[in-house]
Order: structure tokens, then sequence, then C-alpha cells
């Protein structure tokens, strides 16, 4: 039993783990700024930046993705632009107009391009493949210890490790300006603190953990894992370190309870075929953000202090 959960459940298990919590970290912020939604957005974008990276280098990898989400980001903030001062219109709904048409290019490229000999598909980009990301060379617990089996690892799990690595520090590194620029962006100003380039490499921490996670477990994760633990960590503290702390433990949970729901709760149940991983981790974690709005100790406070 041992031997079959390593080779078949580890991989995609930490996977998910590591992909909630890179994107929960900069989802802390992206709430107490209002914007949250950034992360949805990000996750829009980043698609047909994705493809186009894919059609012209003929093989999904991290750095041809990285370029190729960086462009298209780049893209959209000139279309949302342009958009906003020729319709005259505010800039959220020039941001919602920009967001759904470059997700619905990126779909029409993936439906005309030939994809079949890799793992990028409509479904892929909305579910990702979490299921499919088992430890082949895995032949129980002592492969953790074994150099040639831990080579055959999925590369999903040292990249989303490289990223919430990546995230953690730069959060930490900043953690002080960046606190104060939350809260109150005019007093950070009259600190002297780069309060723009703050908010431009928050950002660019949102992008990094979502496109690292888009190819294991598709846009439904990424979003849910910005937007849900941070809030459900929200009405359990008025403090932000607390809250950063819940919300990694609500990233975990929802990772870990969804992942084994989707496996075995439809068995459970009586039936014969499993769900989606990454829609269960999704489900699960609505539901942990729905019980702290009815249970949570700070669920009718306003403020958080620092």
């Amino acid at each position: 039993m041992g031997a079959e959960f390593v080779a078949l459940s580890l991989s995609p298990l930490l996977i998910g783990v590591l992909a909630a919590v890179t994107c929960a970290l900069p989802g802390n912020f992206l709430l107490l700024r209002r914007q949250a939604l950034i992360g949805d957005a990000i996750s829009h974008v980043v698609l047909p930046g994705i493809v186009v990276a894919f059609l012209l280098t003929g093989r999904v990898a991290a750095l041809p993705m990285m370029l190729g989400a960086a462009g298209a980001a780049l893209v959209s903030v000139i279309l949302i632009e342009a958009v906003r001062r020729t319709a005259r219109i505010e800039a959220g709904a020039a941001m919602g107009v920009i967001f759904t048409t470059l997700f619905a290019a990126g779909v029409l490229l993936l439906e005309q391009s030939d994809t079949s000999g890799v793992h990028l598909d409509v479904e892929h980009a909305l579910y990702g493949n979490l299921e499919s990301l088992i430890w082949l060379d895995a032949t129980g617990w002592s492969s953790l210890l074994d150099p040639m089996a831990l080579a055959g690892l999925p590369p999903e799990l040292p990249r989303m490790a490289g990223a919430l690595v990546i995230v953690a520090l730069a959060i930490a590194a900043m953690w002080r300006p960046l606190a104060i620029a939350t809260f109150d962006e005019g007093f950070a100003a009259t600190l002297g603190l780069p309060v723009r380039a703050i908010g431009l490499a928050l950002v660019m921490l949102a992008a990094l953990a979502a496109v690292a996670a888009f190819d294991a477990v598709g846009s439904i994760i990424v979003i849910a894992m910005f937007i849900c633990p941070p809030a459900a960590a929200r009405m359990m503290t008025d403090r932000l370190l607390p809250q950063v702390m819940w919300s990694v433990g609500f990233a975990i949970l929802s990772a870990v309870l969804g992942y084994v729901l989707a496996g075995y709760g439809p068995l459970w149940l009586g039936f014969a075929n499993s769900v989606s991983a990454a829609g269960m981790i999704a489900t699960v974690s609505g539901l942990i953000l729905g019980a702290t709005m009815l249970f949570g100790p700070c669920r009718r406070r306003a403020g958080i202090a620092a």
C-alpha cells in the first residue's frame, strides 16, 4: 500500500500543496489591497502567452512559458489602456473586456493547434493534469533517498518548489514595506517607500505563482487559491502575520482534503469513477471560506492591524 501511494499519489499531492501555498501567499496582500481579482486576471492573461510560447518552441517548458506569459501581460496592459482611453470607460470595465478576450483567444488557439503530443488543451488549461503527475520510478518510501529514483520525479514538482521558495523569500524580504504600503499607501509614500514598485513587485510575484502552477493544476486552482485561503484567513484573525499563517494552513488543508476526496469520495458514495482533483480542491477551499464566514471570530471586523 505504501509503495502504491508513493508512486501514484505522493507527487501530485505535493504539487497540489505547493501550488496552493504559492498562490495563497501573495493572495493575502492582493486581498488586503482590494486587488484579489488580479489572480483571476493573471490566470486569464497567461493562457494565450503560454500557447504562443508552445507554438513557437514546440515544447512545454518553464522558461518559454514564463516569457510568453510576460509578453501576454505586457500586451494586456497596452490594450487595457488603449480601450480605456478610446472608449472612455473605467479601468475595471476595460480590464474585464481585455482579460475575457485574451482568454478566449487562448482557448481558440488551443483548439486550432496540434497539441496532441503534449498535455496542453482546453481541459488542461482549466483543470491541469494533476492526476497524471505520478512518480513512475518510485518503489516505496525508500525511493525518497534514492538519487536515481528522485531523478524521475515529475518536473512540475521541483518547479513548484522553486516558485514557492522565490515567492516566500521575496515576501519575507520586503515584509515591512509591503505591509505598510498595503495598509496605507499615502503614509508609505511619505516615508519615501517606492509604492508603485512595491505594487508591481507583488503583481510579478502573483504572476510567477500563476505561471508556475498553471501547467500542473490549471486555472481553476490558481484562481481559487489566490482568493479563498486568504479570505478565509481574514475571518480568523485581525493581524497580518497570523492571517498569512492561517492562509497557508487553509491552502494545505484544501489541497490535501480535496485530492483525497476527488479520488476516494465517489467510491465511498458508491460511484465507479473519481472526479477532477483540481475541481474538488477548489470546491473544498470554497467550503472552508464559507465555514469561516459563518463561524470565524473576525467575520464582522473591518480592519486588520499590521
